[in-house]
């Protein structure tokens, strides 16, 4: 810890004791929360998300806030808020954002523990939703709870939201905002829902990528046929797609479409002074990525903005037929899930309309393209030169241990940059505790413990001096 980083009134101190005393507590509700099997996708079971609702409202009340209430819009996932706003009008409130939703198990057979029942092992706690974002709702309660216990109140005024849909795309959060933004109201945004750049180094997440994401069909028979009878003088969409897919990106991975670089602005002196401070390696990110060759190409800048101010197509699925269960066939039709990552000052919806119109005119004569939209959400961006970020940063180091860094993120969040501007500008911190090997939406997804405990001790000292500072 850096012998120039102001130290933290008595107060404060107590709090972080207190936090790291219930610690073992803390991560056993933790362990009750993650087994609801909260997954928002179409085909589960959606009553578990009232159960995750319910069992977020009954840790919050014990955790001390007065109030904590499970919020409904019509035929729309369980909304939690909660108030603590006990520090009176002379104090900042903070608004405090997760998501008790979580992402569907994928492959069962791959997960090494079962996946609802958290494991811990190698410091690690294994569970879907563990790290995303569960253990943001922990650390929201948790921080509250060790100020209630340590001395009666938090210092700040406190706005819980918990999200039921975030995994499945936050479409009704804009309702959600306008139907209760009188009482959402609040002098910063601390949203739990983003990663360290690496375990045990505290990062600031300062822009994030918007996701535009289609779902193609291209159609060229009624139905299969026999590969020997009709194969050569009919159409193959199956091949037609993958021509179709290959037309989005040349050799390099650079994106075909027209236009879509159009807006892509370049990294600022101080962006590329703020990447050559991160602890990269290549090595270490070619594990940490599972590549089975090589490493990624370029150095700490090139490779940093390519993640995070550089926009990404991805192909996440393709099929026709079904393996190990698909004949000699040439198949009526294939599909394909494509994705296109923006950055900020990119337009999701002209982006969105450009894919759209490049992957029409690829369409070969005597076939159907059909496009559904899934999404179209945009990036994000912020500037630190507000007070509230030299404050994080010294709660966070507290919290760690070690200095923080500023990071972009190649996720995205989609509500975050119209959640600040109805809030009128408010500033934003995205903390987290996923990391490089927490595998959040593959199998296997895992919490680090000690960081976990770090986030916590982090936030417990954030409220500490946001009440000084603010």
């Amino acid at each position: 810890m850096s012998t120039d980083l102001p130290p933290l009134d008595a107060a404060t101190r107590s709090a972080i004791a207190r936090a790291e005393a219930d610690f073992p507590a803390t991560l056993e509700r933790l362990k009750a929360l993650v087994r609801i099997p909260s997954c928002s996708f179409a085909g589960f079971d959606h009553t578990q998300l009232d159960r995750s609702a319910e069992a977020s409202v009954a840790w919050l009340l014990a955790a001390g806030y007065p109030e904590a209430r499970i919020v409904r819009l019509p035929g729309v996932f369980p909304y939690v808020i909660a108030k603590d706003h006990r520090a009176g009008p002379t104090k900042p409130t903070v608004l405090l954002y997760a998501h008790h939703d979580v992402q569907p198990p994928l492959r069962e057979h791959l997960w090494t523990s079962p996946v609802f029942e958290p494991t811990e092992r190698g410091g690690r706690l294994y569970a879907r939703g563990a790290a995303d974002d569960k253990a943001g709702i922990a650390i929201h309660c948790a921080s509250a709870a060790a100020w209630n216990a340590s001395a009666g109140r938090p210092p700040v005024n406190l706005t819980v939201i918990l999200e039921g849909e975030e995994e499945v795309g936050s479409a009704h959060f804009s309702q959600f905002l306008d139907a209760h933004l009188s009482e959402l109201k609040a002098d910063c945004l601390v949203i739990a829902d983003a990663a360290n750049f690496d375990t045990g180094l505290p990062s600031l997440t300062t822009s994030l990528r918007g996701n535009i994401v289609l779902e193609v069909e291209l159609k060229a028979l009624k139905a299969p046929l026999h590969s020997g009878m009709w194969g050569g003088p009919v159409p193959d969409a199956v091949q037609a797609l993958c021509r179709l897919v290959t037309s989005l990106s040349d050799a390099q991975g650079r994106i075909s479409v027209p236009g879509i670089y159009d807006q892509v602005r370049p990294l600022s002196a101080q962006e590329e002074a703020l990447y050559r401070r991160l602890p990269y390696s290549a090595e270490k990110f070619a594990e940490q990525s599972g590549m089975l060759h090589g490493v990624p190409a370029g150095d700490v800048v090139d490779v940093h903005r390519k993640l995070w101010r550089w926009p990404s197509l991805t192909v996440s699925a393709i099929q026709a037929g079904e393996r190990g269960r698909t004949g000699n066939v040439v198949m009526d039709s294939g599909w394909a899930r494509i994705g296109l990552r923006i950055v900020p000052d990119m337009d999701a919806e002209r982006c969105a309309a450009a894919l759209e119109e490049h992957l029409r005119a690829q369409v070969p004569a005597g076939m159907d393209l059909i496009i559904r939209r899934q999404s179209a959400s945009s990036a994000w961006g912020s500037p630190t030169d507000h007070p509230l970020f030299a404050t994080a940063l010294t709660a966070l180091e507290h919290g760690y241990g070690t200095k923080p860094v500023f990071i972009g993120c190649g996720g995205s969040i989609p509500f975050v940059g119209e959640m600040t501007e109805k809030l009128g500008g408010i500033p934003a911190l995205l903390t987290g505790v996923e990391d490089p090997l927490c595998g959040a939406h593959a199998e296997n997804e895992s919490l680090h413990l000690a960081d976990f405990r770090s986030a916590l001790k982090a936030q417990v000292a954030l409220f500490g001096l946001l009440s000084a500072s603010l």
